[in-house]
């Protein structure tokens, strides 16, 4: 089991994850990516997801892997 942080990064700003996740690989954490990234891109608001990044990161600060939010939103119509 591995703990890792979500970090969401646009061109002009950096939010860092204070908590942790628990999973078992990398494949869960990428997993666990798309559903934050869901979550975040379901509430309702002003807030243009498409220039957002969610990196995944182990718990001794090492990027595991990173996630455009494009990638989960598709394309515009």
């Amino acid at each position: 089991m591995a703990q890792i942080h979500f970090h969401i990064s646009t061109t002009d700003r950096v939010l860092l994850d204070c908590g942790a996740a628990d999973v078992r690989d990398l494949t869960e954490a990428r997993e666990e990516a798309q559903l934050v990234v869901r979550a975040l891109i379901a509430v309702p608001g002003p807030e243009d997801w498409r220039d957002f990044m969610l990196h995944v990161h182990d718990d001794l600060g090492e990027e595991m892997y990173a996630l455009p939010f494009k990638t989960v939103l598709g394309r515009m119509h």
